[in-house]
């Protein structure tokens, strides 16, 4: 293998650990059959952001990145499994929202792929492609900034698990060295950003979290709404 094959694996295997690491609060849902105050919408966006990056992986658009097309092909049937288990245990009002949310990310794709094959050349529909993915993954990276918020406001790191915001941050420098190694800059400028956030999110931690008692944790993501 080369240093760009390591590099690559090993940022698969991290991605891989932050797709399972919802299981914790999806088995609390199904076992009080309600979603409580969990939020549905980073699985909306994860869901999106492993559809877009899948497309962007595709030998068709991108040719010699076919983990990256592995990877979020996992990642997006992971998604649409949180996000199937949510509406189904979901009050009305946030199963409806949800439901059309869902039927929204796959018009959304649809039309991705249709006006990226009919509109552009192979190389138009790479750098086409590419930018829309980089926006993805960047607005994924973005989205714990709520929680990272709301850490700083209770003094307590009681909604950041350490685990997920660790493979968050082992996964951005992986790929981010795998962008720089291959010079694609839609794979390293998300995921350098991605690094800088998860850096972030650990420093909180190491911070907080002498001062969070252990037996209040609760786990993973709380609605936002």
């Amino acid at each position: 293998f080369s240093l760009i094959s390591y590099y690559l694996i090993a940022g698969n295997l991290l991605a891989f650990v932050l797709f399972v690491s919802p299981i914790p609060t999806f088995r609390r849902i199904v076992r009080n059959r309600s979603t409580e105050r969990f939020s549905g919408w980073p699985y909306i966006y994860s869901l999106l952001n492993c559809l877009i990056c899948l497309w962007y992986g595709m030998p068709i658009v991108t040719p010699g990145i076919i983990l990256v097309c592995t990877v979020n092909c996992v990642g997006a049937i992971f998604q649409l499994i949180y996000v199937t288990l949510f509406i189904m245990y979901a009050e009305k009002g946030k199963k409806v929202k949800m439901l059309g949310s869902l039927l929204a990310v796959f018009g959304i794709v649809a039309v991705i792929v249709v006006v990226s094959m009919r509109l552009f050349d192979p190389s138009m529909r790479q750098i086409f492609v590419g930018y829309l993915s980089c926006v993805s993954l960047i607005s994924m990276f973005a989205s714990p900034l709520f929680i990272i918020n709301l850490v700083i406001h209770t003094k307590s790191v009681e909604y950041m698990p350490f685990y997920l915001s660790l493979s968050t941050f082992l996964m951005s420098v992986s790929f981010f060295a795998y962008g720089m190694l291959k010079l694609n800059s839609f794979i390293y400028v998300p995921n350098g950003i991605g690094t800088m956030l998860g850096g972030v999110q650990l420093a909180l931690y190491a911070y907080y979290s002498r001062t969070t008692r252990e037996d209040s944790r609760e786990p993973l993501i709380v609605s936002c709404e």
